[in-house]
């Protein structure tokens, strides 16, 4: 084989490996917790609440690593309750100062105005799930939206770098 075709195959090659790591998405896992249904449920730890204390929370998520690249996302998000369903959705904040809409009645986010990327539905104790998404650059709150969950504090920034 010449020269030529040797540069041409490596070339290939080295373009086959970049093409396949710029659409892979970036993973990042995500643990559903709490300390148990048999926990009361403190209230009025939402995001941007003023005066908020999320020391307080008896559930919550934790997310790693909290910040990547924009583009495709994956979360594997695991419910590590032992006794209580639990979901994850991705809202986009678009003032993250300002608090999400909520539907007081329903003890919830109301998701339709809060700007839901995608979500892993309910999971039962010890179920996983997973979601890609394509993620432009900005700032995210990923939530479990129960009813009474969020409002406990069930919710985690995430960040999407340009």
């Amino acid at each position: 084989m010449n020269t030529v075709s040797k540069l041409g195959i490596a070339v290939a090659m080295l373009m086959a490996g970049t093409t396949g790591s710029v659409w892979a998405a970036s993973l990042v896992q995500v643990s559903l917790w709490d300390k148990g249904a048999s926990t009361e449920m403190p209230m009025g730890l939402a995001y941007a609440t003023p005066g908020l204390d999320i020391s307080k929370a008896t559930m919550g998520l934790k997310v790693s690593p909290g910040a990547v690249k924009a583009g495709k996302v994956t979360f594997k998000v695991k419910n590590d309750s032992k006794d209580t369903v639990h979901e994850m959705i991705v809202m986009f904040l678009a003032d993250p100062k300002k608090p999400l809409p909520y539907i007081d009645a329903e003890n919830r986010v109301d998701e339709d105005k809060a700007g839901d990327k995608g979500e892993v539905s309910e999971l039962d104790p010890g179920k996983s799930g997973a979601l890609t998404v394509d993620l432009q650059a900005g700032k995210y709150l990923l939530i479990c939206n129960v009813p009474g969950h969020y409002g406990a504090g069930m919710w985690a920034e995430f960040t999407v770098n340009p």
